[in-house]
């Protein structure tokens, strides 16, 4: 048998608070609504629900079944709907290796400073399995993606501990750390475009080459190396004085990170972790 949902919420309400006027109030309704609710109810069962005196209102036998079914029934929709709630504040992020190591985690005490209530789960990966649940957050070619999802474009240039930083251009032969991709579809770094538009094509360079960004910069921090990589994943650590940008041109590149149909990201608290991400990349 078919049944109103808004008759039997008014009903549950009604028998809970003993009054008509007090569920109309509950419910935002009329009294004279909820009346209307639960005579269409009670002329559904063909049974009263209620024994109607001057200033109250009372249960029947089958009104007080009723009742605990409802009320049962009702919290249990309730209590579903705050774990789902509950749920929506834990945002899945999933994103490169390199990325997460050097750009995302150390950042987010900063947004967990804006936000408590919020929790990231962060998965990273170099092949990302994309879900209807996570954030996903990729590097990719400028030119395939749709602009609107591009959270920021890559520029590269040189970086070093100081120590040698200071020694790069008296250094007869260096070392450059940069990254081969094991992603065929990904554009290669622009390093001999850089040392064209730096005109360092004569300089005595061993180039060594790493397949994520991120061991490049380890390395880099752990001898007297440089490493040609994106400003993105070296920002905390010029931030914090590790790394130094040496005094070379930049170059743009074919690379950007991006967020795969961004605008579609609807839950409000992914929409706060996508404009707090753009203002911690200067996008």
């Amino acid at each position: 048998m078919q049944v109103s949902l808004p008759a039997l919420k008014a009903f549950e309400s009604a028998a809970r608070l003993g009054s008509f006027k007090a569920a109309a109030h509950e419910l935002a309704i009329s009294p004279t609504a909820v009346s209307h609710h639960i005579n269409n109810l009670e002329q559904r069962l063909s049974i009263h629900l209620f024994s109607r005196e001057a200033r109250k209102v009372i249960l029947t036998q089958a009104g007080k079944e009723l009742a605990v079914a409802t009320s049962l029934g009702f919290q249990t929709i309730e209590t579903a709907i705050s774990k789902i709630a509950s749920s929506e504040k834990q945002i899945n992020v999933a994103t490169t290796s390199s990325f997460a190591a050097l750009v995302l985690i150390p950042a987010l005490q900063g947004f967990y400073c804006q936000y408590p209530e919020v929790e990231i789960n962060v998965t990273s990966g170099e092949s990302i399995v994309p879900d209807n649940f996570s954030i996903p957050i990729r590097l990719g070619d400028i030119d395939k993606q749709n602009k609107e999802d591009i959270v920021k474009t890559e520029l590269f240039n040189l970086f070093a501990n100081a120590s040698a930083a200071s020694k790069f251009n008296n250094a007869e032969q260096v070392t450059i750390y940069s990254t081969e991709w094991k992603n065929p579809d990904l554009p290669k770094l622009p390093l001999d475009a850089w040392l064209k538009l730096n005109k360092l094509e004569n300089k005595k360079i061993d180039i060594k080459h790493y397949d994520q960004e991120l061991f490049g910069i380890q390395q880099c921090l752990i001898e007297d190396a440089f490493v040609f990589c994106s400003s993105t994943l070296t920002q905390g650590y010029v931030k914090s004085g590790l790394l130094t940008e040496l005094t070379t041109q930049p170059i743009d590149s074919q690379l950007c990170y991006y967020i795969p149909n961004k605008g579609g990201q609807l839950s409000r608290h992914n929409y706060m972790f996508i404009e707090w991400l753009e203002k911690l990349l200067g996008a």
